[in-house]
C-alpha cells in the first residue's frame, strides 16, 4: 500500500522520510500553494458573503501537478502541516489543488519531528479543522481589505507606493507615539551626590531628615551647602540586615520570549532568529541522523510534556546532583488567555544532546540559538539560586547612606547557564563601627528621553497589546522595514518622516487600523472563529461595510498632502513645469505632468532621467538595455520591462580564479543591500554563496575548497563544506 504525507518543507519531508519506510513517500508544499491573485481584488461579495478567489501562483504550478500525480497513485494521502491556523489552511489548500475538496483526508500533526513523533502521529489522524481555516481565512481576507482599498488611498493623499495594513500600521504607530514622546521630551536638571566609604560606593537617602531623591536637588547651590556639610561630619554604622533570598529561573521559550532573548544576547533579528529555529525544528544532522532538535518554534504556550519533564529532571539529578532537583517538577502558564495550550513552549527534543555534542553537527548560528533553547529549557526545571544579602546604614549628624551587598549561597540553575550575577561583598562592620569617607561629590545630572523601540522591546510591546501572534512579529517588523517606514540602527528602530505622515492621517480618518485595542480585539475574534464561536462570514461583513463607507469619505473629504512646490523651470523633456516632490529618501524635483512625463533630478540639480539608452541587447528578449537608477546606483534593464525583467550591473562583477566548490563555474563577486559577497555565476542552478572569499586552498581533510575569514581573532582558512570543520589559522 503507497501513502503519501505532504509537509510544507523540503528540510522537514527530508527529515521525516528518514524514519519511514518504503511505503512512505513524502514530499513539500513549499509554504501556500493557493493564495489570493496579486493584481486584482480577489474577494467575490455577494449577500453579505465573502468568496476569496484562489489561484494556483506561477510558482506553485509544476509543484501542484507533481503532488496532484502523485497523489492519485497514493492509497492514503496524509496532510501533515504545521499545527496552526497557517497550517490547517495550507492542509484546506492542498486538498482542493488535488481534487479531494472537504473530503476527510487524514490529518496528522507534531510538535517535534522525531520518529516517535511521527509514528505516533500517523497513528492517530484527524479531520481538516475548518475552524481553524476560517480564521486564517478571516485573517487574510481581513487583510486584504485594508490593504487593498487603503493603501490606493494612502498613495493618492500623500505618495506613492505607500502601504498600510491591519497589524503593520498599529505596530508603526507604537513606534511613532515613542518617538514623538521623544521629541516633546524637556530634560530637568538636577544633581546627585556621590559618595564612598571605604571605597565602597553608597547612596544618600536622607538629609535633615528628608528622604532623598535624585530630582530634590534641583539647584548647585543646594548641592554644594550638602557637600560642604556632610564633609565635616563623622559617620558610624547605624544598621545591619542581613537576609536571603531567591532568584527564580524564567520559564522555557515561547516565540515572542525566543525573539527577544536572540536580540538581547545573540544580536540576531527577529527575522534571522526565526530562521534558523526553523532549521532546527525540520531537521539538522545529529549524532543519531537527521531529525529535528526542538519542538515548534511557533508558539504561545509554555506548557511541557510530561515525558520532555521526567526527561529533563533525570538529566539534572544524574548530571549536577539531587540538590539541584526540586521536589516537584515546575509548570508554568501563559497570562494569555488565547494561548494555544495543545502546544508546547520550545524546548529541546532530547536532553542528552547537549550543546557540547550539537558543536560537533550545527554551525555557530544554529548552535548558539540551539544553546539558548537548551540552556533556558533545562533551567526551568532547576532549583532556585539563593544569595545572602545585606543592607547597611551608615548615619552622621544630618543624613544617612545605605551599602547593598550580597553573595552567591547556591548556584542553583546558574549551574547551568553560569553566575552572570557578580558578588559583591561588604566589609564585616560592626554596629557604631566608624566608617572612612573617602570620596564626596555634588554631581550635574540630567534626565534622559524615553528609550527607542529596539526589536526586542518592541516585539514585547505587541505581544503585551496583543496585536499579532507568534507567526506575524518577525514579518511585521520587515515589512516596515521594507516600505521605508523604519530604520533599525544600533539596535534603534527610528520611524521616517513620511511613517508621521502616514500615522497622522490614519489617526484622523481611520482611527480603527492604528487602535492597539482595535486590533487585539481582533485577534480576540479570530482565535474565536478558531474555536468555532464566531461566524466568520458575519465578521468581515460587519468590518467591511463601514469601513468602506470612510474609504469612499476619505476619497473625498482627506485633503492632499503631496509635496508640489514650484520652480520656475521647465520640463527639459516637454516643457511643463518643474515642481518640487518629497519622496520616500527625501525631496527630488520632477515633471508636473509625472507619470505622463517621467524626467526628474536631483535637487542640486542633476539629471536623473527615469532611463538612458545604450547600445546592448537584452540576452532574453532581444530588446535594448537600458539604464536605470536605484538606491544603490545604475544598473542596466531591458526597455520591455515589465514583460521582460532582465537586470545585469553596469560594471561587469569581478571573476575570482578559484572555480565553484559546487558545480565548478565561474564565482563572481556580487554586492547586496546587506553587503558584499560571492555567488556562482550558474545562479540559480548553483546555490553556492558565501560571505567569505573562497581561496584556491583546498581542505586537508575533504579536499574542498577553503574560505578566508577576517575575524577579531585573526585571519584564518576554513572548509567551505559545512559538514566539514576544519579551520588553518593563517600566520
Amino acid at each position: 500500500m503507497s501513502k503519501l504525507i505532504i509537509v510544507e518543507s523540503p528540510a522537514k519531508a527530508k527529515t521525516i522520510k528518514n524514519f519511514l519506510g518504503k511505503d512512505y513517500e513524502v514530499i513539500a508544499s513549499k509554504g501556500h500553494i493557493r493564495d489570493l491573485p496579486k493584481s486584482s481584488f480577489g474577494i467575490k461579495i455577494e449577500d453579505d458573503k465573502f468568496i476569496p478567489e484562489y489561484r494556483v501562483d506561477k510558482d506553485h504550478s509544476a509543484l501542484v501537478k507533481d503532488i496532484k500525480a502523485k497523489a492519485k497513485k497514493a492509497d492514503i494521502i496524509y496532510i501533515a502541516t504545521d499545527e496552526d491556523r497557517e497550517g490547517e489552511a495550507i492542509g484546506f489548500h492542498i486538498a482542493h489543488a488535488i481534487g479531494k475538496g472537504k473530503v476527510n483526508l487524514p490529518r496528522i500533526v507534531f510538535h517535534e519531528i522525531t520518529k516517535t513523533a511521527i509514528v505516533h502521529a500517523i497513528q492517530n489522524p484527524r479531520e481538516l479543522d475548518m475552524a481553524q481555516v476560517n480564521a486564517q481565512q478571516t485573517r487574510r481576507l481581513l487583510d486584504r481589505i485594508v490593504g487593498y482599498k487603503l493603501s490606493p488611498l494612502i498613495s493618492s493623499k500623500i505618495q506613492r507606493g505607500l502601504s498600510a495594513g491591519r497589524v503593520q500600521s498599529s505596530a508603526l504607530k507604537i513606534v511613532v507615539d515613542k518617538e514623538r514622546e521623544i521629541e516633546a521630551f524637556v530634560p530637568v536638571v538636577y544633581f546627585t551626590i556621590d559618595t564612598k566609604f571605604d571605597d565602597i560606593e553608597a547612596t544618600l537617602i536622607k538629609y535633615k531628615n528628608k528622604k532623598i531623591e535624585k530630582l530634590t536637588i534641583s539647584t548647585q547651590e543646594e548641592a554644594k551647602e550638602i557637600v560642604d556639610k556632610l564633609i565635616q561630619e563623622r559617620f558610624t554604622i547605624a544598621q545591619i540586615t542581613n537576609k536571603t533570598k531567591t532568584s527564580k529561573a524564567s520559564p522555557p521559550f515561547m516565540t515572542s520570549t525566543l525573539q527577544q532573548g536572540a536580540s538581547s544576547n545573540l544580536g540576531y533579528s527577529p527575522k534571522k532568529t526565526m530562521m534558523v529555529a526553523q532549521k532546527l525544528y525540520e531537521g539538522v544532522k545529529t549524532d543519531n541522523g537527521q531529525m529535528g532538535i526542538i519542538t515548534y518554534m511557533r508558539t504561545d504556550s509554555l506548557n511541557i510534556s510530561k515525558e520532555a519533564i521526567a526527561d529533563a529532571r533525570g538529566f539534572i539529578k544524574n548530571s549536577f546532583g539531587d540538590k539541584y532537583l526540586p521536589s516537584k517538577p515546575k509548570f508554568y502558564a501563559t497570562k494569555s488567555s488565547s494561548a494555544q495550550e495543545a502546544h508546547e513552549a520550545i524546548r529541546p527534543v532530547r536532553v542528552d544532546f547537549t550543546p557540547k555534542i550539537a558543536s560537533k553537527y550545527l554551525s555557530s548560528d544554529e548552535l548558539r540559538v540551539y544553546t539558548l533553547i537548551y540552556n533556558r529549557f533545562l533551567a526551568s526545571q532547576m532549583n532556585d539560586a539563593i544569595f545572602d544579602t545585606q543592607t547597611i546604614l551608615i548615619d552622621s549628624q544630618s543624613s544617612q547612606y545605605k551599602l547593598n551587598g550580597k553573595k552567591l549561597k547556591f548556584d542553583g540553575f546558574y549551574r547551568v547557564y553560569g553566575n552572570n550575577d557578580k558578588d559583591r561583598l561588604l566589609p564585616n562592620y560592626d554596629i557604631d563601627q566608624e566608617v572612612k569617607l573617602t570620596f564626596l561629590e555634588a554631581k550635574k545630572q540630567q534626565t534622559q528621553p524615553p528609550s527607542r523601540y529596539s526589536e526586542a522591546s518592541l516585539i514585547k510591546t505587541l505581544e503585551a497589546n496583543g496585536i499579532g501572534r507568534p507567526s506575524t512579529y518577525a514579518p511585521t517588523i520587515t515589512i516596515l522595514q521594507s516600505r521605508d517606514y523604519i530604520s533599525i540602527e544600533k539596535k534603534q528602530i527610528t520611524p521616517s518622516k513620511m511613517a508621521f505622515k502616514v500615522i497622522q492621517m490614519l489617526e484622523e480618518h481611520f482611527e480603527e487600523i492604528v487602535d492597539s485595542s482595535f486590533t487585539a480585539n481582533m485577534e480576540d475574534t479570530l482565535d474565536l472563529i478558531a474555536q468555532d464561536k464566531e461566524d466568520w462570514q458575519g465578521i468581515l461583513a460587519k468590518f467591511y461595510t463601514p469601513f468602506m463607507q470612510k474609504i469612499t469619505d476619505g476619497k473625498k473629504n482627506i485633503k492632499s498632502q503631496k509635496v508640489l512646490k514650484p520652480t520656475g523651470e521647465a520640463c527639459p523633456e516637454c516643457g511643463e513645469e518643474l515642481v518640487i516632490r518629497g519622496g520616500r529618501y527625501g525631496e527630488f524635483i520632477s515633471c508636473s505632468t509625472y507619470p505622463k512625463c517621467k524626467y526628474t533630478k536631483n535637487i542640486d540639480g542633476e539629471d536623473t532621467p527615469q532611463s538612458e539608452a545604450t547600445d546592448k541587447v537584452c540576452d532574453k528578449c532581444g530588446e535594448p538595455m537600458v539604464i536605470k537608477n536605484s538606491r544603490r546606483g545604475k544598473f542596466y534593464a531591458c526597455s520591455a520591462y515589465p514583460k521582460c525583467k532582465n537586470t545585469k550591473p553596469l560594471v561587469e562583477p569581478r571573476k575570482l580564479k578559484v572555480p565553484c566548490p559546487k558545480c565548478g563555474g565561474d564565482i563572481l563577486e556580487r554586492s547586496s543591500k546587506r553587503g558584499k559577497f560571492f555567488g556562482c555565476a550558474n545562479y540559480p542552478d548553483c546555490d553556492f554563496i558565501s560571505k567569505y572569499e573562497p581561496t584556491d586552498a583546498t581542505c586537508p581533510k575533504c579536499n574542498t575548497t577553503m574560505i578566508k575569514k577576517v575575524l577579531k581573532k585573526g585571519e584564518f582558512l576554513e572548509c567551505s563544506n559545512k559538514e566539514c570543520k576544519e579551520k588553518i589559522q593563517i600566520g
